[in-house]
């Protein structure tokens, strides 16, 4: 007799891809977990994670893969909401085989998978300043570069000098700094490529001073942004010109803002938090948009977000019978916590 359990687990989507996959030397891994690799704690599985040996190994499975298989990238996962759902396809994680960090004179070569306290710590024993930034900003070397990441003055794009990574037709390459294009959070010229490495440059300090410019935006961090909580980095990009997005979502009337077990963050309003870690992305999502749609009301800004939003929504479930208490009813969708 069948066990129809067995059926049901052979027919998951992971499953049914995986047989079209090229064979690799890494790890391919069906309808894989996504919530503890990201630091909202929220999200559906990927259908593949694939976790590769090293980039040629990368390179050949992109360049064997059927082109109506979507691929997704994902770091340390500090700036991205992955929907109830899941992501579709194959979501590749670059592990320890892409976090080396090597100096050389005033040249830093870090693997995608390298975070920037890596990058930043390697620097300041070296003796590098430059790279003090990367301190405050959460998330890996391939994140970094392929959103131009910055914080406190500084952005990747200052301190870059090339980008090494693998073409959606499965070859390596090398693009200089010149050949991105960087602009605010963006990094068009490498939005094509699944980053593998990046060569930065700084100069010569002591470090001593490195380190207490470091111990500066950590302490900084610390005291203005909601670090214990389930976030992650800054929600929304900050519009053009002298306007920020959290004074913004805070004169919108936003902070505090709730949905479900999702809240805008009182310390700081251009962070989402995950109270309990019992919110949906659902949730997390609708909230944002709703903050995009008071700042909108309120002085006519559209705030785009920073944060990644992957993958699809969880499928429909019938609504269940309950009384219509009339309109306003749902005590989720306009809730604000006291401020302190």
């Amino acid at each position: 007799m069948t066990d129809p359990r067995r059926n049901a687990q052979a027919t998951t989507p992971g499953r049914a891809l995986i047989a079209r996959l090229p064979a690799v030397r890494g790890r391919l891994t069906p309808d894989a977990p996504l919530q503890d690799l990201c630091w909202f704690r929220t999200g559906g599985p990927a259908d593949v994670l694939f976790e590769p040996a090293d980039a040629a190994d990368l390179a050949q499975f992109i360049r064997q893969l059927d082109r109506d298989v979507p691929v997704t990238v994902l770091g340390l996962g500090s700036n991205v909401l992955v929907r109830d759902g899941g992501i579709a396809g194959v979501v590749v994680r670059l592990g320890a085989r892409f976090r080396p960090v090597a100096v050389d004179g005033c040249r830093v070569e870090a693997g995608a998978g390298a975070s920037g306290m890596q990058v930043a710590t390697a620097a300041r024993t070296a003796g590098l300043a430059g790279f003090e930034f990367l301190r405050g900003v959460p998330g890996t070397v391939g994140g970094a570069v392929a959103m131009n990441a910055g914080a406190y003055g500084q952005d990747t794009s200052d301190v870059l000098v090339e980008v090494q990574g693998v073409t959606p037709e499965g070859h390596l390459v090398r693009r200089a700094k010149a050949e991105i294009g960087f602009g605010y959070r963006q990094a068009p010229g490498a939005a094509d490529l699944i980053v593998t490495a990046a060569v930065f440059e700084g100069r010569a300090d002591d470090p001593g001073a490195i380190q207490d410019r470091m111990d500066r935006i950590a302490a900084e961090r610390e005291a203005s942004q909601p670090l214990r909580t389930r976030t992650t980095g800054s929600t929304f990009k900050n519009p053009p010109g002298d306007r920020r997005a959290w004074e913004l979502i805070d004169r919108a009337g936003c902070r505090g803002l709730t949905r479900g077990h999702a809240q805008v963050s009182e310390k700081h309003c251009n962070f989402l938090i995950n109270r309990e870690s019992r919110a949906s992305a659902a949730d997390l999502e609708a909230l944002g948009e709703e903050v995009r749609r008071r700042v909108a009301e309120t002085f006519g800004v559209t705030l785009d977000w920073e944060i990644r939003r992957l993958g699809r929504p969880a499928p429909a479930v019938p609504p269940a019978h309950a009384p219509d208490n009339g309109p306003g009813s749902d005590p989720d969708t306009d809730q604000r916590g006291d401020r302190p």
